[in-house]
């Protein structure tokens, strides 16, 4: 009797490309124990990102700010604290603040279509926040994202997606008052991101 030999499948990648991880290998990781709880990465276009740890600034700008939003918003929508995200396939950050579509997820992350706003508190990320992410958030058609400057004391703001790219970005001083493009009954003070 004949041994049948299978040949190994063909790797079509060169030295030097980099693997893409899906989401689904992102949660197997995290079921096997490859990846934990205790660790901060976000999965970004395929790459899994280690998240800065978490400062005392950065902590006190997203419970300050947490309260007005949870006013502002009333019953209209969901302030989701530090929670994943999912974009795509290959793509499920994990902004600081989100306000999303108030309904029943099922056990489900929000998409895109749930998301109003995307608020990332900047301490020592900004670079990263304001160059990689709100490139993705543009092309997952988010309508907003605010990149809180906790170092400059300043707000970014980028609005109204277009092709990948937002058509408004501007910057926000203390003293200025903002209103979410997509809750227009929600107004924010950006001095609300920054503890006295």
């Amino acid at each position: 009797m004949a041994v049948e030999t299978i040949a190994p499948p063909q790797l079509t990648h060169e030295a030097g490309d980099r693997y893409q991880f899906t989401v689904h290998d992102y949660h197997r990781m995290a079921e096997a124990g490859i990846l934990d709880e205790k660790q901060r990465v976000e999965l970004i276009e395929g790459d899994i990102v280690w998240m800065a740890p978490l400062g005392g600034t950065h902590v006190e700008s997203v419970m300050v700010a947490n309260r007005p939003f949870v006013h502002a918003v009333g019953d209209h929508a969901f302030v989701s604290i530090q929670s994943s995200v999912r974009l795509n396939d290959l793509s499920e950050p994990q902004p600081d603040m989100a306000i999303v579509r108030k309904r029943r997820y099922g056990g489900k992350l929000p998409t895109p279509e749930d998301v109003f706003l995307i608020v990332e508190i900047a301490d020592t990320s900004l670079r990263f926040d304001r160059d990689r992410k709100v490139a993705l958030y543009a092309a997952s058609d988010i309508p907003e994202v605010w990149i809180v400057d906790v170092n400059a004391g300043v707000l970014l703001r980028f609005a109204e997606p277009i092709d990948g790219q937002y058509r408004i970005a501007d910057r926000h001083e203390r003293g200025a008052t903002l209103m979410l493009s997509a809750l227009p009954s929600a107004t924010i003070a950006v001095s609300d991101f920054f503890p006295e």
